[in-house]
């Protein structure tokens, strides 16, 4: 690893500031990613400014009642045991205890989450080519290993995934990430927070280097609280996402009044499954419903040569998953 500064921020102006006077920096949280990357060789910050002693650490309700605000530096352990977030939001629950070892969900962090990035093997190798590490490069995976790469939404430029089990059900909640910079505060819809590779692989996220992400809010959903969370993956411990749904459904009197679907381990970002929910809302809770949902969902698809085999999962997830939302099973 090389030699970094390190400093630690005791407000938001001082964690701005600190990030102003050194172009390379970076912010630290839980350091779960941004630290192993560092070992690799990937990422080389010559500044680490650590953020964890601000004061973004509670889940608290929002504003009006029924949502929940949770500061960027809550630890995933301490997200997943919320009452609240248990009671209103199960599927974030069972995301965030799916995602890691205990060990790491102690120290990894809300806005760490959201900013990890790819597994890829040919980014995590600094031997190899790599559009997102390297611009220009090339992307190796495209004929190389891809298998439990992207099937939707990818480029010429890139097939990576993004690695967050977290994100897929904020992603399908409609939450909102609440920024600050050196211009103020601005807010983000986490469908828009992450970008698609396009010709771009290298920017993740739409946020400028010198932002922070400050907390992220739920609003009140009924499909919400009516929620789950599914995992399908190579191993049952410590492994990341084949293919994950997060599901919503509020379905009181069997047809569907909202339905709320995002995929994981499928997209360059955490992928919301809008068609789905098109094809679903006013449609009859039936497994026949959801088959359509997922077909229409899954047309877009775009598998390469070793991965079409994820199609076929997320097909089944999506349909299984909301039978067993509808009390079908």
């Amino acid at each position: 690893m090389r030699a970094f500064a390190y400093t630690r921020a005791t407000d938001v102006g001082s964690a701005l500031t600190a990030l102003a006077g050194a172009p390379q920096a970076k912010f630290l949280g839980g350091g779960t990613n941004l630290v192993d990357l560092m070992r690799l060789g990937v990422e080389t910050p010559a500044t680490l400014v650590d953020i964890t002693r601000l004061p973004f650490g509670d889940v608290r309700e929002a504003a009006g009642g029924g949502g929940l605000v949770i500061g960027a530096t809550v630890r995933n352990s301490d997200l997943a045991a919320d009452p609240l977030v248990r009671s209103r939001y199960p599927a974030l629950a069972q995301a965030l205890l799916a995602g890691a070892s205990g060990q790491l969900r102690n120290r990894a962090t809300v806005g760490g989450n959201l900013l990890q990035r790819t597994r890829c093997l040919y980014f995590q190798d600094v031997t190899k080519p790599c559009n997102k590490r390297e611009p220009g490069s090339g992307c190796p995976a495209r004929e190389g290993e891809h298998k439990n790469l992207a099937i939707i939404g990818q480029s010429e430029q890139c097939v990576a995934t993004h690695p967050s089990d977290m994100a897929v059900p904020l992603a399908a909640f409609d939450a909102v990430v609440h920024v600050v910079g050196p211009a103020g505060e601005r807010t983000i819809p986490l469908t828009e927070l992450h970008r698609l590779p396009a010709d771009e692989p290298e920017r993740d996220t739409v946020l400028g280097a010198d932002e922070l992400i400050i907390a992220v809010e739920l609003p009140p959903l009924d499909a919400a609280a009516h929620s789950t969370y599914r995992k399908v993956r190579e191993r049952a411990s410590f492994s990341f996402a084949l293919v994950s749904l997060a599901a919503g459904l509020d379905a009181p009197d069997g047809t569907v009044r909202d339905v709320r679907l995002a995929l994981g381990g499928i997209a360059h970002k955490p992928w919301r499954a809008s068609w789905a929910e098109a094809a679903l809302r006013g449609a009859p809770a039936t497994e026949a419903s959801f088959v359509n949902a997922a077909e229409a969902e899954l047309a877009h698809a775009t598998p390469l040569r070793d991965n079409g085999f994820k199609v076929q999962i997320a097909h089944n997830l999506i349909v299984q998953t909301l039978l067993e939302l509808a009390g079908a099973r």
